[in-house]
């Protein structure tokens, strides 16, 4: 019989699918389809197609329009977002409305439009580029063309914007054609670019994953700078001969220029990059072209994970211990966790690589459901890198700089080396205060400190986003007598710019780094060595390659040291490795130092003497008796209102649910509701309840027997809440 209902989910908040009439054009299970929603129309996912319905076929509304006439996902991804959707405890219409580009959740056609691409004309191949030393972006784009067309795409990413381009096209020397359609990549390839030679223990470990090209997990766990990306290389390499696709995941955009250059150095294929910078079109494109096997490499951030490829070989999850693989709001998944569900379904190997992984990834590779291999040494001639602590105790800093610090970073520039210093911290200072009454300028809707911008003037809060202008007076006193307290990175690079004048000083963190393109040329720049002093925040410390930097130091890892997070020692180790990891990575010798207050705390202690692994094999010991992740598992339910009593009411009426489920209390435990460790943000009061549960199974159970009931409490609707399963931020 054919069907003539389609279950659609939409992307609305409710854990439910609807039926539509279908009246016209048959849709297809994973297609798009326009469909009536109260007053508007909105673009949903048919789940389902069937002949029944709980209600009359003359009341159920009618699809307007059937968007696709294939899937948008393979059978394995729809697969594993079905599950997710379950394991997340998340609607199932929100959920694939997140992970499909934008201009397929407004309805555009899953098409490529052919792009725009770029040639020389006659006059520009006769241009000489010693006439245009004026206008060297100009005479970047024609050298740039002599080499090929280019698509408009290429030349943007090439650090050209769309100005430059008319302007060239407006004196007649580049003219736009339709983009043609390449020939298959599988028909060309090959590798462009001399491989170095492995070390035994890199070629050990190609060897091993390259020996079986179905499911397994692989974690590689190497030290910084042992050359983990020539790894990766050399796994893509049969992938990439077989005619299949790689999807490499990076932490941040910031990795992306580096990591994008490697793979096109090595191999003639069409790679595509996937993140956060991109716009709807640029999106929909690499989207578009991962699925129809255009690009043979997939790089981007989390949500890259789901691109539909159609020859997956090989899934590569780098720096896989980053907290930002955790989508922390709305479709709370878990790239990493993802990758490898994602991998079985595909029958592909998943490489998860780090040289500080995640206490929950070697525990997996400890009991066997990952395969171990370790990179010990650095490649090339890089040497193991020096730590050394600096006490601070009852010396002067001058914002936040030591005297031994700054003789130290002396010593190394006037080498001819590079210098780079770790602050996380954005800003000129953390607080404003009053000289006199010791008043602090606090954000009114967050009960938190404004932070200090000097470059631009203001105060700003780093919670909720509030800006004002840095006040003339104490808001309590009417004193004059302001001061900033702590230090930023804004405080730091002008006293560098000061004790070091004949040195140039650069800052990386978010603040400069917004312009599309700016950090790119930052790290140019720094390749290139026209600036000596860096300066940086975690975005700086992750993956980046500075063969010039000898010297790393750690202004401030104080502020670490003591949390109330149990996941806070096991962060601070990574940032230390990775920090450290920065140093020495050519040739020349690193050194590595940390300024603190507590030069004896156990954890720096062991960190510097025998490193990560001593520390993890402690840590994950400290877990297992405490009961602790990776030995338990958590959710977090989330509650907040602009009344707090609201919310408090709410998740006491929450765990009376959780406590009545029929799952034996000894197996499971309830905690809370408690306070948010920053209890006001943006004007709303912030509680949370923690349920916690010995294995996944007894997790899922729970939540599923107690989630419609919740849902079903008056005050579910007047307050806002969430739940996180195995949350990665407990704040």
């Amino acid at each position: 019989m054919t069907p003539t209902i389609a279950q659609v989910a939409l992307p609305v908040p409710l854990h439910k699918t609807f039926d539509y009439r279908i009246d016209n054009e048959m849709p297809v299970v994973g297609g798009r389809v326009r469909v009536p929603f109260g007053k508007q129309y909105k673009v949903g996912i048919v789940v389902a197609l069937t002949d029944t319905s709980e209600f009359p076929l003359e009341q159920i509304k009618p699809i307007n329009a059937v968007l696709d006439s294939t899937p948008l996902w393979t059978p394995s991804l729809y697969k594993v977002l079905n599950w997710a959707s379950r394991y997340y405890q998340y609607p199932l219409g929100d959920a694939l409305a997140t992970v499909m580009p934008g201009a397929l959740r407004k309805g555009k056609p899953a098409v490529k439009d052919r792009e725009k691409c770029w040639q020389l004309t006659e006059a520009g191949k006769e241009q000489p580029l010693s006439a245009l030393t004026r206008a060297p972006k100009q005479a970047r784009v024609l050298t740039l063309l002599r080499q090929g067309a280019m698509t408009h795409s290429e030349l943007l990413e090439e650090d050209l914007s769309a100005t430059i381009l008319k302007a060239v096209e407006e004196k007649g020397w580049i003219e736009a054609v339709k983009e043609q359609r390449a020939k298959p990549w599988q028909q060309s390839y090959e590798v462009v670019e001399d491989k170095p030679r492995l070390n035994s223990e890199q070629a050990m470990a190609v060897a091993t994953i390259n020996a079986n090209p179905e499911f397994a997990c692989y974690l590689i766990e190497g030290v910084t700078g042992s050359g983990k990306t020539e790894v990766y290389l050399n796994l893509l390499e049969p992938v990439l001969k077989r005619g299949q696709q790689a999807l490499i995941l990076v932490p941040e955009i910031g990795l992306t220029p580096q990591t994008i250059n490697r793979f096109k150095r090595r191999f003639n294929v069409p790679v595509v990059v996937m993140h956060s910078g991109l716009n709807d079109t640029e999106r929909l494109n690499a989207w578009l072209a991962a699925r129809d096997n255009e690009a043979a490499i997939i790089i981007g951030t989390r949500s890259a994970l789901f691109s539909p490829c159609k020859s997956l070989g090989i899934i590569v999850v780098d720096e896989e211990h980053d907290a930002s693989y955790k989508q922390q709001d709305s479709f709370r998944y878990h790239a990493r966790d993802l990758a490898v569900m994602r991998g079985h379904e595909e029958n592909v190997p998943v490489v998860l690589g780090s040289a500080t992984p995640c206490l929950e990834s070697l525990h997996n590779a400890k009991t066997g459901k990952y395969h171990h291999l370790t990179l010990s040494v650095r490649a090339g001639n890089a040497l193991k890198t020096q730590n050394g602590v600096l006490d601070i105790r009852g010396l002067y800093l001058d914002a936040g700089l030591s005297a031994p610090l700054i003789a130290e970073m002396r010593k190394h520039l006037s080498q001819g080396n590079q210098v780079m210093l770790f602050l996380n911290r954005r800003g000129y200072a953390p607080a404003l205060m009053c000289h006199e009454c010791g008043w602090l300028a606090e954000c009114k809707r967050c009960d938190a400190y404004y932070t200090l911008h000097q470059s631009s003037n203001e105060l700003r809060c780093h919670h909720c986003g509030s800006q004002r202008p840095i006040p003339h007076q104490c808001g309590s006193c009417g004193s004059t007598q302001l001061i900033s307290v702590g230090v930023g990175t804004e405080q730091l690079e002008a006293q560098l710019e000061t004790l070091f004048p004949e040195y140039k000083t650069i800052r990386i963190d978010r603040d400069n780094t917004r312009r599309k393109g700016a950090l790119e040329a930052y790290l140019n720049a720094i390749h290139n060595k026209e600036y000596q002093i860096l300066i940086g925040t975690q975005m700086l410390a992750k993956g980046h390659h500075f063969p010039d930097v000898t010297l790393v130091a750690l202004v401030d890892v104080d502020s670490a040291l003591f949390s109330n997070d149990f996941r806070a020692p096991e962060r601070l180790a990574q940032l230390f490795i990775q920090v450290a990891g920065r140093a020495g990575r050519a040739s020349k010798p690193g050194y590595v130092l940390l300024q603190t207050h507590h030069p004896d705390h156990a954890l720096l202690q062991s960190l510097i003497h025998q490193g990560y692994d001593s520390f993890a094999a402690e840590a994950l010991n400290e877990r297992k008796m405490a009961h602790l992740p990776p030995y338990s598992y958590f959710a977090l339910l989330r509650a907040e209102s602009h009344h707090s009593g609201e919310v408090e009411q709410f998740l006491h009426q929450a765990r009376t649910v959780l406590d009545a489920s029929p799952i034996p209390e000894d197996e499971c435990a309830v905690m809370g509701p408690a306070p948010a460790p920053l209890h006001r943000r943006a004007g709303r009061f912030r509680w949370q309840l923690v349920f916690q549960a010995p294995n996944r199974r007894i997790l899922q159970q729970r939540l599923t027997m107690a989630l419609p009931a919740i849902r079903q409490l008056p005050l579910s609707k007047k307050v806002r809440w969430s739940l996180d399963i195995e949350p990665q931020d407990m704040s």
